[in-house]
């Protein structure tokens, strides 16, 4: 059986396919011996040898797994950080071996982040097409008005395009503070700070509390769980139907 070699390198896990795509191109990745730079060139994975950063990927099966993290405020969703801010992997144990974050979450905000060893996994949740909502606990500087929700919900202009439409709920007042929740369907960089500074309201904080059918429930920061293979499943079925 063959395939391309991007999906190779994100079925052993290595990276989710998009950056794996970037490494072909940055010239980090080897077939047989000779860098490769152009997408789209196909393997078989039971004869040739593919090699990242100079590192032999393992084309050996293994078993998937998905875990929900509970990411703390300023923590980078990154693997390492040249500023040497505390980054996802603190939270790890060495024995969860190599993960990364399924889509990203602000520095500064927190709560629900995934995280897998199966990059096909983490594609069929994350790709443009799935549209798989995130829900989010918003606070906002300022006493907005429920009017001002019928510019964003179409789906918001962020710099200079018309974005997926959102849902937006009101949920209460607190000194002279909004809060809201809040559903996206892209994980567009700073896309709720962009949102609703372009109605005149600074996000103040930001949760995320779901992801899908997986939610936080009463994880607190720092906390992981292991998904059920049930929990894995209904996700990845969710993200079909979605398509």
């Amino acid at each position: 059986m063959t395939l391309r070699i991007q999906k190779f390198i994100a079925n052993a896990g290595i990276t989710s396919r998009r950056k794996a795509e970037q490494m072909i191109l940055n010239g980090q990745v080897s077939l047989n011996g000779k860098t490769v730079t152009q997408l789209g060139i196909t393997i078989d994975p039971s004869k040739d040898i593919v090699k990242v950063d100079g590192k032999v990927i393992d084309p050996s099966p293994k078993q998937s797994i998905v875990y929900a993290f509970y990411k703390p405020k300023n923590c980078v969703t990154t693997l390492d950080d040249p500023q040497g801010r505390d980054t996802i992997v603190k939270y790890f144990p060495r024995t969860a071996g190599r993960l990364f974050p399924i889509g990203r979450l602000d520095y500064d905000a927190e709560g629900l982040l995934l995280l897998t060893n199966d990059g096909a996994i983490a594609n069929n949740i994350i790709h443009p097409s799935k549209h798989v909502w995130k829900t989010y606990f918003v606070k906002l500087k300022g006493k907005i008005k429920i009017e001002e929700f019928a510019k964003l919900r179409p789906g918001p202009i962020i710099d200079g395009k018309k974005r997926q439409p959102v849902k937006i709920k009101f949920l209460h007042f607190i000194n002279e503070k909004s809060w809201l929740m809040v559903s996206l369907q892209e994980g567009l960089k700073n896309q709720l700070k962009k949102m609703f500074f372009s109605i005149g309201y600074p996000v103040e904080k930001i949760k995320r509390y779901s992801v899908g059918n997986i939610e936080l429930n009463d994880m607190r920061p720092g906390d992981i769980r292991l998904l059920s293979k049930a929990d894995v499943q209904s996700l990845l079925e969710l993200s079909k139907n979605l398509t």
